[in-house]
């Protein structure tokens, strides 16, 4: 999961050796935390949060079955 949203977000930003993906579980509850540079957190984004929405989808599309809700953080 966290390598597909790396590879999503390298894709999208100009500085690609900023990105990175972080995983955490809580229960039934997986949240993955992306970090990229600064000046690339509206790229992620996108305009109206339509790429971070579609990102998510992804998210939830492709999750295990032992977690429940799948959570994306931009930091």
């Amino acid at each position: 999961m966290e390598h597909l949203i790396e590879y999503i977000a390298k894709s999208l930003v100009d500085d690609p050796a900023a990105v990175k993906v972080y995983r955490r579980a809580s229960g039934s509850t997986l949240i993955l935390e992306l970090r990229v540079a600064p000046e690339d957190t509206g790229r992620v984004i996108g305009k109206g949060g339509h790429v971070a929405n579609a990102m998510r989808a992804l998210l939830r599309a492709g999750a295990d079955s032992r977690y429940n809700k799948v959570i994306l953080k931009i930091v």
